[in-house]
């Protein structure tokens, strides 16, 4: 029976089944390993939340570093035809695309009591961190090309697009920026902005007649009817807008994590400038790991505001 069998492991699996459990086990008895799966789950959930890109982009399903996938490049077309003739009829075009996973990793200092706490509870008290720590990293990599692992950026997107609007945020220019879209056949389906932008684009207005007509909407948070996505660390002045549908992520492993007590970060500093010593200040640091995959499949679907130089 179960009983007979679990008597026959050796003492060494034996504990291992019976204490592995994030309850039981505290953080100094397990400092490497996969973030367990409730907490992996919770972490993700508010990365995807949080993190502007995965408001907007398409969630590919991935399983492994690779994922091929089909995206819609080009859509059936409408004819006009007159009565009695033929009409015409067209497929709509799907394109084949591999979307490779890349790893980012985060460091967060924490105090050494942490080390007597039970996995659960330490992973309970640093979700909120570690899922920050990643949406905002993944934003930074992916939408603005900063210490970016992935081939491809927003910013590098429309940049290679050469769909770039230089000047302030005005009618006109928001138009523009809907128009070098359109010259490629693309319509932009959401904005990227930052909140500092508001009191210049509640002035974006063109007078026709006696009419004022204004192209952002305060209440709703659109431009031009679309919804509008604020990112805190988008330089003032700077807009985005493009067509999501042509850009996707997949998360394809579960969170890793490593416990150190006695390292120098060298990314981290102490007020007066010096390295962050673990040993020396009494703490410990969490190194977080997380795969990701980004990829965007149009550049010419994506274009920008940006301030003249």
């Amino acid at each position: 029976n179960l009983m007979k069998k679990k008597q026959l492991l050796p003492m060494n699996l034996q504990m291992f089944a019976q204490t592995w459990d994030p309850d039981n086990v505290l953080v100094y008895e397990t400092k490497e390993g996969k973030i367990p799966d409730k907490y992996n789950t919770l972490i993700l959930s508010e990365v995807m939340e949080n993190s502007k890109i995965m408001q907007l982009a398409k969630y590919e399903e991935m399983t492994d570093k690779e994922k091929k996938f089909e995206y819609f490049a080009e859509g059936p077309g409408a004819y006009w035809v007159g009565e009695g003739e033929k009409i015409k009829t067209s497929k709509p075009k799907w394109m084949q695309a591999t979307m490779t996973a890349k790893k980012l990793g985060v460091i967060l200092p924490v105090s050494r009591e942490y080390l007597n706490y039970k996995l659960s509870d330490f992973f309970e008290e640093m979700q909120p961190k570690i899922a920050e720590a990643f949406y905002k990293k993944f934003d930074a990599a992916a939408l603005l090309n900063k210490e970016n692992p992935f081939p491809q950026s927003l910013d590098g997107s429309v940049i290679s697009a050469g769909n770039v609007v230089e000047g302030g945020l005005t009618y006109d220019n928001i138009l523009a920026l809907e128009d070098k879209l359109a010259e490629n056949e693309f319509e932009p389906n959401a904005f990227i902005s930052n909140r500092k932008n508001r009191t210049e684009l509640r002035s974006a207005a063109q007078t026709v007649g006696s009419n004022v007509e204004f192209i952002y909407d305060r209440s709703a948070n659109t431009i031009d009817g679309l919804p509008v996505v604020d990112l805190k660390s988008l330089d003032k002045g700077t807009l985005y807008a493009g067509d999501f549908n042509y850009m996707f992520y997949g998360i394809p492993y579960n969170i890793s994590f490593k416990i150190s007590e006695e390292a120098q970060l060298s990314t981290l500093t102490n007020e007066d400038g010096t390295p962050v010593n673990l040993f020396e200040q009494e703490l410990i640091a969490l190194r977080a790991t997380m795969d990701v995959g980004f990829m965007i499949v149009k550049d010419e679907a994506f274009g920008k505001i940006s301030p003249k130089a």
